[in-house]
């Protein structure tokens, strides 16, 4: 079996970040207009030099390639066509090494308690405890422990709806780009930060003044970190390292009589852009069904040159559910039900080590790396469950599940949001296409009504064509039938796909092949998850290990 290299980040303090270049003077130039980049001139664009920065904490890097989803589940125990093969291509991308654990989840309660100090959100974060009651048995103190005490803190968090598990994905979002930001100094530091958010914060004098360093209650932003808003201007905070504005007519202020103007005058700091290269490549997201089945089957581990040598039936190697290896043999791979009464076996030799969940990083991970692709919990991932989706979804990236939505602005440009939460207000998306510039004119002022991009406007005698737009599209091909809904079947476009295989479940369902399904809304104390991201750039994530074609050098832009 080949062996592989994973790149796994695992904590805040270990994270890697790529200072953006644009304060430097560089003699790149324009291969199209000859013009030099990063130049103290107006029109001049401000390059960083092309890297693939790090995505955060917890995620593996997992490159994409082709699979048959489905393929490896081999009976159909329901015929009901649920899982139908078809060979699909999942583009490269991040996933969480584990399940999102209890001790996740209270740092992101905690963190709703103490900085939006949101009684609503914070109600609506819980997890359902009550998941573990059940009329025929005696679970009372996995109500009352399981989330909080200490004894269960690296245990997967359960109790979670499929709509939970979105906002997670969001706000850990926010809150790994806004450590990043603050570690590096492009936003002020968090003893900045916490100065002014206890109202501290002075200019000079006192420990707090110290910490400030030249920073004012006025120019440190304390409302909750959000991404979009401070990609859109609207999060008024700039530390000491923030990128610097080359573009001359950006100079603030006029020096004092005879003096001579300062370096913050001269080249005033900037928000960081998104082509800074300074934030995570993506969002943190749930994983796509096909995304979580190719990472599960871990193909990789018996791929050679384009052939796959075997059909997987688990995340391991093998056919069996039990460790061949003469240090380990017998052991189960995974935490699951072996059969009616049997969650963990004989007391003095616990086969799984386990009689409800277990630790998220319990048992041996796959080839990708990832520990629990199979039972402990099963998995919310991002798709609207149809029966024969996998017929009716693009070969390439297929997702079921596209709901478009746009953030809202106010005339002024400005994101609208949710109380004082900062979180952006979206709505459904009008168009398929970028709105026309008329729709706008009150946000982009210009003297005329036209452009070198659109020299001539439409007649208003000139017929136009209708196109409809549904930004709903989660029943494409196959809507949903309500007629029938709570007659014979509950599928709508609520329910979501979730797969795995629990700690509760038989081994039929460990296969990452099956699935199933449940309301959004709907929690369980079998169903758990864990996070993903896009990623950018070149899809090989070791091209040196395959035979390459020599690359010629760029003459655009920068070293990797």
């Amino acid at each position: 079996m080949r062996k592989f290299t994973l790149l796994i980040l695992a904590a805040f303090t270990g994270l890697t970040f790529i200072k953006a270049s644009c304060s430097k003077k560089s003699s790149q130039v324009s291969s199209k207009t000859g013009a030099a980049y990063n130049a103290k001139r107006p029109g001049s664009l401000q390059v960083s030099n092309k890297i693939k920065p790090t995505p955060g904490p917890g995620l593996v890097h997992i490159e994409g390639g082709t699979f048959v989803m489905g393929g490896s589940n081999i009976d159909d125990i329901g015929f009901d066509y649920a899982a139908p093969k078809r060979r699909v291509t999942v583009a490269t991308f991040y996933m969480d090494e584990t399940e999102v654990a209890n001790i996740d989840w209270l740092e992101y309660l905690n963190w709703i308690k103490e900085v939006p100090q949101d009684p609503r959100w914070y109600y609506e974060a819980l997890p359902d405890t009550l998941v573990w009651r059940s009329p025929l048995a005696y679970n009372e103190p996995y109500v009352n422990n399981y989330l909080r005490h200490p004894a269960y803190q690296d245990y997967p968090v359960v109790g979670v709806t499929w709509e939970q598990a979105v906002a997670y994905c969001d706000w850990r979002t926010n809150i790994v780009n806004e450590t990043k930001l603050r570690n590096n100094g492009i936003l002020s530091d968090w003893k900045t930060y916490a100065a002014a958010k206890n109202g501290t914060l002075t200019k000079g004098g006192g420990a707090a003044g110290a910490a400030a360093k030249g920073n004012s209650a006025a120019t440190v932003s304390t409302e909750p970190f959000d991404l979009d808003l401070y990609l859109n201007g609207q999060y008024n905070d700039k530390g000491k390292k923030a990128p610097k504005d080359l573009n001359p007519k950006s100079s603030t202020g006029t020096p004092a009589a005879g003096g001579k103007p300062s370096a913050s005058e001269k080249n005033p700091a900037r928000f960081a852009r998104l082509e800074d290269g300074v934030f995570t490549p993506g969002r943190y997201r749930l994983p796509t069904e096909a995304e979580w089945e190719y990472a599960a089957l871990a193909l990789i581990g018996t791929a050679n040159n384009n052939i796959v040598n075997n059909s997987k039936v688990y995340p391991w190697y093998g056919l069996g559910i039990r460790s061949p290896k003469k240090k380990t043999r017998g052991l189960i791979y995974a935490n699951f039900k072996r059969g009616a009464g049997d969650n963990m076996g004989v007391a003095g030799y616990l086969n799984d080590a386990a009689d409800i969940t277990a630790p998220v990083r319990a048992y041996m991970p796959n080839d990708f790396g990832l520990y629990n692709m199979a039972g402990n919990v099963s998995e919310w991932v991002l798709d609207t469950y149809r029966k024969t989706s996998f017929d009716q979804v693009e070969d390439f990236s297929p997702f079921r599940g596209n709901e478009y939505e746009n953030k809202e602005y106010d005339d002024a440009g400005k994101i609208q949001t949710i109380g004082k939460t900062n979180v952006p207000i979206k709505n459904p998306a009008k168009s398929g296409k970028k709105d026309p510039y008329s729709q706008h004119a009150n946000k982009y002022p210009s003297d005329s009504k036209v452009s070198p991009s659109t020299p001539d406007p439409i007649p208003d005698d000139m017929p136009k064509l209708v196109e409809t737009f549904t930004a709903d599209q989660r029943g494409a091909s196959d809507p949903q039938n309500l007629d029938l809904y709570g007659k014979i079947t509950l599928v709508n476009d609520r329910a979501k796909v979730y797969k795995g295989g629990s700690w509760n479940d038989r081994a039929y369902w460990l296969n990452p092949g099956t699935r199933r399904f449940l309301d959004q809304g709907e929690a369980s104390s079998e169903i758990g998850f864990r996070c993903a991201m896009s990623s950018v750039g070149d899809p090989q994530i070791n091209p040196k290990e395959t035979p390459q074609f020599k690359k010629p050098k760029s003459r655009v832009g920068f070293k990797k």
